[in-house]
């Protein structure tokens, strides 16, 4: 299941999302969503997360949650031709 985390500050890292979802599952891939020109973070990224279960725990225990004082927004993500 591929998630979406929004409203993260920029001290944030790939490895700081795989280990905060880490707790709750297995981690495929964690990435944080950067700006082609300066290659600083747009303040989002996605983890995926082959258990969905595990996922969906995940999207419960962290939306809302507050980190580097701002309150995260974890959802499932969709395919932009989804609609």
């Amino acid at each position: 299941m591929n998630i979406f985390v929004g409203r993260l500050t920029h001290a944030i890292t790939d490895l700081h999302l795989e280990l905060l979802f880490g707790h709750f599952g297995q981690v495929d891939k964690a990435r944080i969503v950067t700006d082609r020109v300066t290659g600083e973070s747009r303040g989002f990224g996605f983890v995926e997360m082959k258990n969905e279960r595990e996922a969906v725990k995940a999207i419960n225990k962290l939306d809302g949650v507050k980190l580097e004082n701002t309150i995260l927004r974890v959802k499932p993500a969709y395919d932009r031709t989804e609609n």
